[in-house]
């Protein structure tokens, strides 16, 4: 009798074991089954980048007139023109003026586009005209906001066109932000200044007669500085549209360089 109770107990007890076991394995299996089925939680999103911090942006607005947006700073470049063409873009923490000429300084535009805290740098007779902002000579640098700027030379070498812009007294720039080096040439020849430069990302050029120099003059200089990419621009003078074409099949002669063309003036009225 003893010993059949003891075996009741023995199969008793096993039974319940194999309950218990079975029980945990269901439980296993059913936590297995939806931690493999749930979907894995979704990324954070990712911010929409601030503007600016994507690389540099040009924004021409006519002839020599443009800004550029950069991750430390908004620069414009000789600004002139109406209040409204500079509508679209940001107050300006710099302002740079390559020389007092009238299609490069508007004095009265310019006091409407300066904000508190808004830097104006240009050559000594720009800054005397206005009777602000910092004056810099040919070879001066400055760093603002993040921004370096060196002036470099910009003049006529030519004979006939030595009154337009007298060595020493106008600037061209380099600036640099953004991680980029670009050059402004303001009105100028292919000096050997300008020849000289060296890694340039982007590089502004003048082109028209009788003030600056010629398309073959243009093509040549940059084709001996060699920027990555090289934008036309203060290319209509007196005698109409500067020759664009011409310059593109010059500058055909090294393929790295992209000629970048960009909306300077409007079309001519229709007749």
């Amino acid at each position: 009798m003893k010993k059949r109770h003891a075996f009741l107990h023995s199969d008793l007890g096993e039974m319940m074991m194999r309950t218990a076991l079975i029980a945990f394995c269901l439980v296993l299996g059913a936590w297995g089954c939806a931690a493999v089925s749930k979907p894995p939680p979704s990324p954070a999103p990712t911010p929409a980048p601030k503007p600016g911090t994507a690389g540099l942006e040009f924004h021409p607005v006519s002839h020599a007139s443009f800004a550029i947006a950069a991750p430390e700073a908004t620069i414009h470049v000789d600004p002139v023109g109406e209040p409204e063409a500079w509508a679209g873009s940001k107050p300006a923490d710099l302002i740079l003026i390559t020389h007092a000429h009238g299609d490069h300084l508007a004095p009265k535009l310019l006091a409407g586009l300066r904000r508190e805290g808004t830097l104006v740098l240009g050559p000594k007779v720009v800054v005397d005209e206005l009777k602000y902002g910092e004056a810099m000579a040919n070879g001066d640098r400055r760093t603002v906001k993040g921004v370096t700027v060196e002036a470099v030379p910009a003049y006529n070498a030519t004979k006939e066109r030595l009154q337009f812009h007298p060595k020493g007294r106008d600037n061209g720039y380099v600036v640099t932000a953004g991680g980029k080096r670009v050059y402004v040439s303001g009105d100028t020849e292919d000096v050997p200044e300008m020849r000289a430069l060296k890694d340039i990302d982007y590089a502004f050029v003048c082109m028209n007669l009788p003030y600056t120099m010629t398309v073959e003059q243009a093509a040549s200089a940059v084709l001996e500085f060699r920027p990555k990419v090289v934008i036309p621009y203060h290319y209509r003078g007196k005698e109409g549209p500067g020759e664009l074409e011409a310059f593109r099949k010059a500058m055909a002669a090294d393929p790295a360089i992209e000629v970048r063309l960009l909306k300077w003036y409007e079309p001519p009225p229709k007749p």
